[in-house]
């Protein structure tokens, strides 16, 4: 789980999600301070949306075919 770069507090899992959905950061219920998901965080996360979109869209966009085109 994730720390508080401050004070070291453990969050909760909820926490931990509420901050990873907040644009403008969460304050951290032990310490007060404002704490933000990190940039790596938030480029691992986008990766993640868009792989589970791609998954929900890619079967519309599958054709099939009768003959073999030569794909082994």
């Amino acid at each position: 789980m994730a720390r508080c770069t401050n004070c070291n507090y453990k969050g909760s899992f909820k926490e931990v999600m509420a901050a990873g959905f907040s644009k403008d950061g969460k304050l951290c219920p032990n310490c007060g301070e404002k704490q933000y998901v990190s940039k790596t965080t938030q480029n691992i996360i986008s990766l993640g949306s868009i792989s589970f979109l791609l998954a929900i869209i890619f079967p519309f966009f599958i054709k099939l075919s009768d003959k073999n085109d030569g794909y082994q």
